[in-house]
């Protein structure tokens, strides 16, 4: 577990560090570009991960403080994320330079966290390298968000085989949230890595199969494509639902509606 949980934490930082570095590589005008989410500039995406940040900050260091403000996001959840998109936009151009520090500090804290220790969220409370892993997600998502506002193609790595897994964790949590019980059929998962490593999970003789690149299956669920777009192979009635409702995030579809991904990071049930 604490293997895992370091290995989550450097790729987390890593991954924070692409991202603010692509934001800087685009010159002075990358904050105010408009993303493809209706609404949403770059300034507005980086402002989001920033208010969840300090959230998070709350969560691990003082979890009593964060339970008790629960109840405001219960009371009026789309005020709730307004305020942030307002919060991260009162930041204006030194976002990014608030994200840094705040990330790091978010950072420091998941290091300083008992491993053993359930981090509450807008969920069930959750295992520290969920926790971790739910943070890489959604920067990873939301910068892919960044890279299409901008023109940039991201090289993939290592880093989204997290994601991948997290993917697959959130098979039942999909149907789950449409008031739905996945099918009690395994669905086994094979893909390909950045470096041509082989991912798998479940049962190799299982009839229903989903295959193809990590790259692809992690814009898949985190809703960042539509499978129609992606270079996916699916077998079987189970995988085929399955893939038409994935998401790694609590919420209403990224696609049109992508503030939603902030509150994502949930209990999730073990993998098939």
């Amino acid at each position: 577990m604490a293997g895992d949980l370091t290995a989550v934490i450097d790729d987390l930082r890593a991954e924070s560090a692409a991202l603010t570095d692509m934001v800087n590589s685009a010159g002075a005008h990358a904050l105010a570009t408009a993303t493809p989410a209706a609404g949403w500039s770059v300034g507005d995406t980086i402002g989001h991960l920033w208010f969840f940040d300090q959230r998070s900050i709350d969560a691990l260091t003082d979890p009593e403080r964060f339970v008790a403000g629960l109840s405001e996001v219960l009371a009026d959840p789309d005020g709730y994320l307004a305020a942030a998109l307002a919060e991260g936009r009162a930041a204006g151009d030194h976002v990014l330079d608030t994200f840094e520090s705040t990330r790091s500090r978010m950072i420091a804290a998941i290091r300083e966290t008992d491993p053993q220790v359930k981090v509450p969220w807008y969920g069930p409370p959750m295992g520290l390298t969920s926790f971790a892993t739910a943070r890489l997600m959604e920067t990873w998502a939301h910068g892919q968000d960044v890279a299409d506002a901008l023109g940039v193609v991201r090289a993939p790595s290592n880093r989204l085989r997290h994601i991948c897994h997290l993917g697959v964790r959130t098979r039942g949590f999909s149907y789950a949230i449409r008031g739905r019980t996945a099918p009690d059929v395994d669905v086994f998962v094979s893909l390909t890595g950045p470096e041509g490593d082989s991912w798998e999970w479940g049962e190799p003789a299982a009839a229903d199969r989903v295959e193809g690149p990590a790259l692809d299956f992690c814009l898949l669920v985190t809703q960042r494509r539509h499978l129609a777009d992606l270079s996916l192979r699916v077998a079987g009635e189970a995988a085929t639902e399955w893939l038409s409702i994935a998401q790694a995030f609590a919420g209403t579809d990224t696609l049109t509606d992508p503030a939603r991904i902030g509150l994502s990071a949930t209990q999730l049930p073990p993998a098939r």
